[in-house]
């Protein structure tokens, strides 16, 4: 019995049960991303590239004004789409969990919101295009109700198009959290609070959303990530009116500066580490899921 007991603590046990894990992230991304790392440091004059140790490439990404506008650009994406993906989330998971009583209810309509994220990314993005078009259903309408004397340039090929898709595209990944965080909130604590004399918006302030902090954090950063490693959306919706970061990044790759590109990419990650530090540090998701 001693024999089994000592065997069953032994040390070297949690390293070899994880090992296969860390063998399988250590090769689908450690490798990768620190031979992007290695690559920044290199040098390139857009056919061959040299391995040596130069900081030429970042000096030019942090000293050029039209990269750091991009980064601000990609910011400015990143920062409204999540306000918008924030509030649609929100107002759709408060609705399925406080005012549809039945359980299944709740699951049908869920699902049913789900439906349009069953079909591909693309086909959902190029839907907006006949949509929002000069000649599309949605300006027509206006022209024909009178709303407007002629279709409207800004619908389409616009920030406002790019927008748009970003939150039809990722509205998904913040609703999902968010409704799992609310469905754990205790109803006695929402009717303790009604019962003591709070208001509607004062339960909401003080009860309901500091109990799904939770949820919103694990959306902020799937949307936030998201939207700042997409070029395509910009590319198709912009009308290549307005770029990204990675859309930099590729046009880099396509003229051969991969340690440009490279650089860039390691800026983007370490600016994405940041905004996802910043998240976890107000909201310690370990222990809120361990509840």
């Amino acid at each position: 019995m001693s024999g089994r007991s000592s065997g069953s603590s032994s040390p070297v046990a949690p390293y070899l049960q994880v090992a296969p894990l860390a063998i399988v992230m250590i090769a689908m991304v450690g490798v990768p991303l620190a031979t992007v790392v290695l690559l920044s440091f290199w040098e390139s004059d857009g056919i061959s590239i040299y391995p040596a140790f130069t900081l030429a490439n970042y000096r030019e990404v942090l000293t050029s004004p039209v990269t750091l506008s991009l980064f601000l650009k990609t910011l400015q994406y990143a920062s409204i789409t999540l306000v918008c993906t924030a509030l649609i989330g929100f107002t759709c998971s408060y609705f399925l969990v406080f005012h549809v009583r039945d359980l299944k209810w709740q699951i049908g309509l869920f699902l049913l919101g789900t439906i349009p994220f069953w079909t591909s990314n693309i086909i959902r993005m190029v839907s907006w295009i006949p949509f929002l078009g000069r000649e599309g259903l949605f300006n027509g309408f206006l022209v024909q109700t009178g709303l407007t004397s002629a279709p409207l340039d800004v619908l389409l090929y616009s920030d406002f198009a790019v927008i748009l898709t970003y939150v039809h595209l990722y509205t998904l990944f913040m609703i999902v959290p968010v409704f799992n965080s609310m469905a754990k909130i205790d109803p006695n604590l929402v009717e303790a609070a009604r019962d003591a004399g709070a208001r509607p918006w004062q339960i909401l302030c003080y009860v309901i959303i500091p109990l799904t902090k939770t949820g919103l954090a694990l959306g902020t950063i799937f949307v936030v990530t998201l939207v700042m490693g997409d070029f395509f959306v910009v590319r198709v919706m912009s009308g290549g009116q307005s770029a990204s970061v990675v859309s930099a990044m590729k046009n880099e790759i396509d003229q051969l500066y991969y340690p440009q590109a490279s650089a860039m990419a390691v800026l983007l990650i370490m600016v994405v580490l940041l905004m996802v530090s910043a998240v976890l540090r107000i909201v310690d998701i370990r222990s809120e899921l361990a509840r």
